[in-house]
């Protein structure tokens, strides 16, 4: 049964308060990085040219070539965190062309995961490469700045074993060809000629990456990201109209690791925007001699005149507005591939429409379809954020699923489908003000309504923390992968998903096999019984049986949500009740059948023609749910309605047999 009873939480401090909605998007396409990327391209070019040609002195040469690989980092960076695109792929491609200019040692993604731990261990002597330089004795630095490869390759090799064999390929080809570049110019004669083009250069580079990027924002920083992320790292004030364009937004790192999405060139809008919000919750402040400031000290820095950007309140999402679930025609807007079994399918809701299909987290569509001339009718839960104008599904293809296999197979862009408004209580309500944890465990396609909540969760509760583990088989039948590995390098420093291997080879000992309670407590960072709300989706089996090891861990079950792939089986058919009279009210029409023992209300509606909602008759959708105004049922089982749903009176018709000779049901409560 999804259980919704909120965990008492402390009163919120101003430091534990909602992050300030940053008012920024990720942009279909970042044009100033686009900007920065061919200037940068440009001139490393000419410069080469100049090189080679002697056209302009060394030093001219090694400059201008440095200020490009500086440059072509902002592009890495913003590329590492998929700030310059909503495409995936555009990020991919930028931040790969980038990395053979700033270190060809390591490949992209390889830098993205390193370059995520930091911002997720920011300060954290055993796990943050960037505490390499921003802890280093004042007079190791000179050293240090210009060997930042070190750590990074150094927290790679101690993570070999989790990361996929396609990167760690990609680097070891990318390490080689270098190593065999510089190896061939030696013994060709051209070890200067490259030197003079790009090892000086990008060792300059990297000396004024480490010192701009790395110790400037974070040395003398005690707390770590995880215990104060206002206090992680520093905006630096002061000389802005030149220190923010040589520095390209940097001065402005704590806007960055607060947003990590938000594009480099709009980190002192943000913070403009919200400057009031952040000063309350006493953010790390410095002037760009570095003079440490507090609110009121910065206030008279600052000397400000006018009033300061209001906060903008956050985007909560509204229910649907339909009173149960209605059926309408939806034309499909798009079918993407997830695995070679799997889609996901998005929907163009017309704006007549759209706030019938407003939508909370972890609900699920009930879609109709006429197949080879037979109704088919199927439950999918909607894995998209309930704060986008999104909707959309994911589909796994089921050994002889008629609708699963027709939609990985055949449907398109343009089809009609018959759909139904959403429906279902899985999700928890939130709290923008809310610090919590939680933790999800999915296996398979488990994972579309826990993607759904994890989105809208780090959205709406910016303080929260998420712990994911998501089993599968093997890496290429994961669902949704690429979208998980997005959100995590979004949300660095408060989500951690782990992914769980049965069948493959060559995976961790301790990552391979099927999730148990044993699994999850091992690889756990907190105890059970500090997690506020748990989320369990996937086979009964694996679901019922956590739930019941959870309870006998004293983890109470108000904070276990659950959500069956379907129902148990069907109990055997209840005779002892008697005939009853069955009021049906619906879309404003009031109904009366009467009912022979042993059928269930849903059963009555529909063989007297009543179009009643329903979708799995098996009690673990909730569609069919309606509120007895009137005498009494019985439920035969219920996974699906929460306990404040069943005192309220709601009940699910597939499984409710009347107690009383009459009953009045209401589906438009």
């Amino acid at each position: 049964m999804s259980m919704t009873t909120e965990h008492s939480q402390p009163a919120a401090t101003a430091s534990q308060r909602v992050l300030p909605d940053p008012g920024e998007q990720i942009p279909t396409l970042s044009w100033p990085i686009v900007g920065i990327f061919t200037c940068a391209i440009t001139i490393f070019s000419i410069s080469t040219w100049a090189a080679l040609t002697d056209a302009l002195p060394a030093i001219a040469t090694i400059a201008a070539s440095s200020a490009a690989i500086f440059v072509l980092f902002t592009v890495l960076h913003d590329a590492s965190h998929y700030s310059i695109s909503s495409h995936r792929w555009v990020n991919v491609a930028f931040g790969r062309v980038a990395m053979l200019f700033v270190s060809p040692l390591i490949s992209f993604k390889s830098f993205a995961f390193i370059h995520i731990e930091h911002h997720r261990n920011t300060n954290d002597a055993e796990f943050d490469p960037d505490h390499f330089v921003s802890a280093a004795p004042w007079w190791q630095l000179p050293f240090r700045f210009p060997a930042m490869d070190l750590p990074y390759i150094g927290l790679l090799v101690r993570n070999l074993s989790k990361r996929p064999r396609a990167e760690l390929l990609e680097t070891a080809v990318l390490m080689t060809l270098s190593v065999a570049v510089i190896v061939w110019a030696g013994f060709a004669g051209h070890l200067w000629t490259l030197a003079l083009i790009y090892l000086i250069p990008e060792r300059i580079g990297m000396f004024v990456l480490a010192w701009w990027f790395d110790w400037l924002p974070h040395h003398d920083l005690e707390d770590t990201q995880r215990e104060n992320r206002y206090r992680a790292t520093r905006n630096r004030v002061g000389s802005e109209w030149i220190l923010t364009p040589l520095l390209l937004s940097q001065n402005y790192h704590l806007v960055h690791h607060l947003h990590p999405s938000i594009p480099f060139h709009r980190y002192v809008a943000a913070w403009r925007r919200n400057e009031a919000a952040y000063l309350e919750r006493d953010s790390a402040i410095s002037t760009v001699f570095g003079q440490q400031l507090d609110a009121t000290q910065y206030h008279e820095w600052k000397r400000l005149n006018g009033k300061l950007a209001s906060l903008l309140p956050v985007r909560m999402p509204p229910s649907s507005a339909a009173r149960h679930a209605n059926t309408h025609p939806i034309s499909v807007k798009s079918v993407e591939p997830l695995t070679c079994d799997s889609v996901k399918v998005t929907f163009d809701i017309p704006d007549h429409l759209s706030d019938q299909f407003q939508f909370q987290a972890g609900q699920h569509l009930t879609v109709r379809h006429r197949i080879d001339g037979k109704e088919v009718r199927r439950n999918y839960s909607i894995c998209t954020s309930a704060t986008s104008r999104e909707l959309a599904i994911g589909v796994r293809r089921v050994a002889g699923g008629m609708f699963s296999t027709f939609a990985v197979e055949t449907l398109c862009a343009g089809d009609v489908l018959e759909l139904m408004t959403p429906t279902g209580s899985f999700g928890a309500p939130l709290d923008p003000l809310a610090r919590r944890a939680y933790v999800a465990v999915a296996a398979g396609s488990g994972i579309t309504p826990i993607l759904s909540i994890m989105r809208t969760t780090m959205e709406i509760e910016t303080e929260s923390r998420f712990t994911l583990f998501y089993g599968n088989r093997t890496a290429e039948s994961t669902m949704f992968a690429a979208e998980l590995d997005e959100l995590e390098s979004r949300y660095a420093d408060r989500l951690r998903i782990v992914h769980i291997r049965s069948a493959q080879t060559h995976y961790p000992t301790h990552l391979r096999g099927r999730i148990d309670l044993a699994m999850v407590q091992r690889l756990l960072a907190d105890d059970l019984i500090s997690i506020d709300r748990w989320y369990l989706c996937g086979p009964s089996d694996l679901v019922t049986t956590l739930r019941e090891g959870l309870a006998s861990e004293g983890v109470p079950t108000e904070r276990m949500n659950i959500e069956l792939f379907r129902g148990a089986g069907r109990s055997a058919p209840v005779n002892n009740v008697p005939n009853s009279k069955i009021a049906i009210r619906l879309s404003g029409t009031e109904h009366t059948v009467d009912l022979a023992a042993g059928e269930t209300v849903l059963e009555s509606a529909l063989k007297n023609n009543i179009d009643a909602p329903y979708a799995c008759l098996g009690g673990a959708c909730g569609t069919c749910k309606a509120r007895i105004t009137t005498g009494a049922v019985s439920m035969e089982q219920n996974f699906a309605l929460n306990s404040a749903e069943v005192e309220a009176g709601f009940v699910l018709t597939c499984q409710s047999h009347p107690t009383t000779p009459t009953v009045t049901v209401d589906y438009d409560s």
